[in-house]
């Protein structure tokens, strides 16, 4: 899906390809074979699914269960149970399109196994990685980590400092942070850099993507949740150097850059402003309040959209997805999603943009401009209605909600 403007284009249907499937089954299967549970002390390889939820079409790694398929199936590259087993899921167009497709299999492949090596947490809330001194501070960490990876000896030891610096700045500033994003940086920059790790034959090659990374990440629109995938891989990879076979060590209360501290021996950089001008700090706080002189306006149009003009409210819905670059949260109102899925006993939403409210009680679009029929459409969504559910006029002027006849 794409927005564009206020047009929204829903995806051609794509069968999957069997024959390409099983390729990439092998292809993952080999690296599963290779890495041997060395990390994680559990095999990463087992069952894999690819779906399309639109045709219906899927492709497995091994036969698949008798049991109903779960409603999520193919919505999103995912671990969820099937039948007896827990299954690492892919949707189709996105392993077709991926660029590092060995890496993302592998990611969910880590997901698959997380739930016993007690590291899957409650998700948190990173809203602070929205502000100005949010994303400046963490993209200075980012900054300092690359330069470490990149370097060696004191060197690298001044970077680690000021990395740790950064990170003890930006957490400093916010109430909850270092908690909040210590629990997504174990949920996944784990599952982030043990994909890393298992893709390449080689530690130097682990390192260049680890690099690569965290270059790319400041790209991503918003760092809400994606910034534990570059953070993550890279603290992994340090540690690898630092401290072989810390992954049989962890549990879900560490910290990752904590941990490289301790073992390294390493106290922050006594001043992190002026460790900052080091990487171009001045820059740096510029291009972001730019950016949030943009982001406000941002701000102002979804909150009209999905709060102050007519909306649509429907229940929460048990399987959703989405995809993770442009998060954008609306305080207290919840946070839009972009490019959303879900499917309940209510039916099913395919939409551009939806905002979940912070309970995740329900799902919130735009108005339709008619409430009449088993499908509706919208500005960027397109609702199937399941029977036994109906929409009405909501408590406000203009509004609807989805209930139960």
């Amino acid at each position: 899906m794409a927005l564009t403007g206020q047009i929204w284009i829903a995806p051609a249907a794509a069968e999957v390809d069997r024959a390409r499937a099983g390729q990439y089954f092998a292809e993952v299967t080999a690296l599963c074979a290779r890495e041997g549970g060395r990390l994680w002390g559990v095999s990463l390889c087992g069952p894999m699914v690819i779906a399309d939820p639109i045709t219906g079409s899927i492709a497995t790694s091994q036969p698949a269960p008798e049991a109903e398929r779960p409603a999520g199936l193919g919505y999103s590259n995912a671990a969820l149970q099937w039948g007896e087993q827990r299954w690492a899921t892919y949707t189709w167009q996105q392993i077709e399109a991926a660029n590092q497709r060995a890496r993302l299999m592998l990611h969910e492949l880590f997901h698959r196994i997380q739930p016993e090596l007690g590291l899957l947490l409650p998700e948190p809330s990173n809203e602070h990685l929205d502000t100005v001194d949010g994303r400046y501070w963490m993209q200075l960490e980012w900054r300092a980590l690359a330069r470490a990876l990149e370097s060696t000896g004191p060197e690298r030891e001044a970077a680690l400092r000021d990395a740790l610096a950064f990170r003890a700045e930006r957490r400093g500033r916010f109430p909850r942070a270092a908690d909040n994003e210590r629990t997504l940086e174990i949920n996944e920059g784990l599952a982030q850099y043990t994909a890393t790790v298992a893709a390449v034959a080689t530690h130097a090659e682990a390192v260049a993507d680890a690099i690569d990374q965290l270059a790319k990440a400041p790209e991503s629109e918003s760092f809400v949740r994606n910034f534990a995938y570059a953070s993550g891989a890279a603290y992994g990879v340090l540690l690898d150097e630092t401290s072989p076979g810390w992954t049989r060590r962890l549990d879900g209360t560490d910290d990752l850059g904590k941990l490289l501290a301790t073992v390294g021996g390493l106290e922050p950089a006594g001043d992190a402003e002026a460790a900052a001008r080091r990487y171009g700090s001045a820059e740096l706080r510029q291009t972001e309040e730019r950016r949030a002189s943009e982001h406000e306006a941002r701000l102002a149009e979804l909150r009209h959209r999905f709060v102050e003009g007519p909306v649509l409210v429907l229940p929460w819905a048990r399987n959703w997805s989405f995809q993770g670059n442009q998060v954008t949260p609306l305080g207290d109102e919840g946070t839009v999603y972009p490019v959303v899925r879900a499917t309940d006993d209510w039916g099913s939403l395919e939409a551009a943009q939806v905002l979940v409210a912070t309970d995740q009680s329900k799902l919130v679009v735009p108005a339709p401009g008619k409430a009449k029929g088993t499908r509706l459409e919208g500005d960027g969504w397109t609702l199937e209605i399941a029977p036994g559910w109906v929409v009405r006029p909501g408590s406000r002027t203009g509004d609807f909600e989805l209930v139960r006849e």
